[in-house]
């Protein structure tokens, strides 16, 4: 029989290692591999493969119809929305957001409309004090909610305290300040991390108590911590926004109960955040007039139509490496678009600056972002403003060909409802003659520059 191996891994980084050493290679941090054993020091036997020490698994067919798991509504429309309709019960949530993003502000309200919806709140901080958010309640105006407050930071007197209590929902706000005794780590490490969402989310799974877990983000946007924390809860949300612009947005990543990519929009004012139910024409209210560089694209999030403006600007380079300049919006994508339209349409870049920017602080990755932002590169380059009523999307190929996109009858829709009168489409992704709007349906970008800007 094999002897069982103890594996040592890196407390910061979760490098793993056969052996003991003293600096991590990973990281570069020292002293911070500890060993890890195994959960049996027995190797796998006959006797337990073949059933005799475990018990029988009972399994069923796929035919086999279940009631949907029920769901709590909170009231506030945004946040359901991106839950999927709704909280459900033995749930785990990890919420994410830049520092200061607002995400305890966020937390706070939901968990005071959740206790004024039924459910059994525990609201728990490891970052403030008691008091700290108390008077952030106040100022909220939620000082009369229902909702049970802890500081702490231990997690095993946080698990005691939560069987004694038997709430529905509980907030932990954040896992970074979470510490189990059983791992030897400071908080906030990977081990302190992958540990104590652990115990949270079994917790959550056999007591049924729905959890929303509050994480940090790294610089890069992505969650502190080992990327198997976002494997073990159901549901993963990002909640996004500029520092200078005073409206949010809660993205689902994840979701195991809805709609993944699905978007929630909030406006922060002084007395928290507010629900945005048009955030299209949030994002474009300040078009007043035709202007050259301005494009509106149609897009889709999740299952909601949202209008947006992409908004450029082309201008000669004094440098001899002319700049590519992207707020909201993928810069690899930017450039192959620069290279279709020099390649495929003859229409050169050299030698200017290029900047392109997505209004209101949006981020929007759809690939049918495409042909609204060649229309304005195009429409800045040659000074030629595209029609204010006019709304653009498409896929571009490396071809110069237009790929059609999925649910044009609804972005259509949207853009009707916001009083847009004409659409620019790729042909093959026609919508039924009832949208009301004139549409021009483009073959490829050969085309779509000939029509648009040849009398620019």
């Amino acid at each position: 029989m094999a002897k069982a191996s103890n594996n040592f891994t890196c407390s910061a980084c979760a490098a793993v290692y056969s052996k003991w050493s003293g600096r991590c290679d990973g990281c570069g941090d020292w002293n911070t591999i500890i060993e890890e054993k195994p959960l049996s020091k027995s190797g796998p036997s006959k006797k337990t493969l073949g059933g005799m020490r475990g018990k029988k698994v009972p399994l069923t067919d796929l035919s086999t119809k279940e009631a949907p798991p029920p769901r709590t509504v909170c009231g506030m429309g945004e946040l359901d929305r991106v839950l999927g309709g709704g909280l459900v019960p033995a749930s785990a949530i990890l919420v994410g957001g830049d520092p200061g993003i607002g995400k305890s502000t966020l937390m706070l309200q939901a968990a005071a409309r959740f206790a004024q919806a039924g459910l059994k709140t525990v609201y728990v901080s490891g970052e403030e004090s008691s008091a700290q958010v108390r008077m952030r309640a106040q100022r909220l105006g939620l000082g009369d909610a229902p909702v049970k407050l802890a500081a702490e930071t231990n997690l095993r007197d946080i698990l005691t305290t939560l069987e004694a209590e038997e709430p529905d929902l509980v907030v932990i706000d954040s896992i970074q300040t979470m510490w189990a005794d059983n791992v030897e780590s400071a908080p906030g490490s990977v081990s302190q991390v992958r540990a104590a969402a652990h115990e949270i989310v079994t917790f959550a799974k056999s007591r049924n108590v729905a959890v929303i877990i509050v994480g940090h983000v790294t610089k890069d946007g992505q969650l502190a911590g080992p990327r198997v924390v976002e494997h073990m809860v159901d549901t993963v949300l990002y909640f996004e926004g500029e520092r200078g612009h005073h409206f949010r947005l809660l993205r689902a990543v994840k979701n195991r109960f809805g709609p993944a990519q699905e978007i929630g929009v909030f406006e922060m004012t002084g007395d928290g955040l507010c629900e945005v139910t048009n955030p299209s024409a949030l994002f474009l209210s300040e078009r007043d007039k035709p202007t050259a560089g301005s494009v509106v694209f149609a897009g889709i999030e999740g299952t909601r139509p949202v209008l947006v403006e992409f908004q450029a600007l082309v201008a000669p380079s004094p440098n001899a490496q002319a700049r590519r300049t992207v707020v909201g919006w993928d810069g690899g994508r930017l450039s192959m678009i620069l290279a279709v339209l020099e390649s495929r349409c003859g229409i050169p870049f050299a030698g200017l600056d290029v900047y392109l920017n997505v209004a209101g602080g949006m981020k929007v990755s759809e690939p049918a972002a495409d042909l609204a932002v060649a229309a304005a590169l195009l429409s800045a380059r040659e000074d030629v403003a595209i029609p204010k009523d006019c709304v653009v999307f498409g896929e571009l190929s490396l071809s110069g060909g237009l790929r059609p996109v999925n649910q044009t009858e609804n972005r259509l829709k949207e853009a009707q409802k916001l009083g847009f009168s004409s659409a620019i489409a790729p042909s093959r992704s026609k919508a039924g003659d009832g949208s009301g709007m004139q549409i021009r349906y483009m073959d490829d970008l050969v085309s779509f520059v000939g029509e648009v800007f040849a009398a620019g």
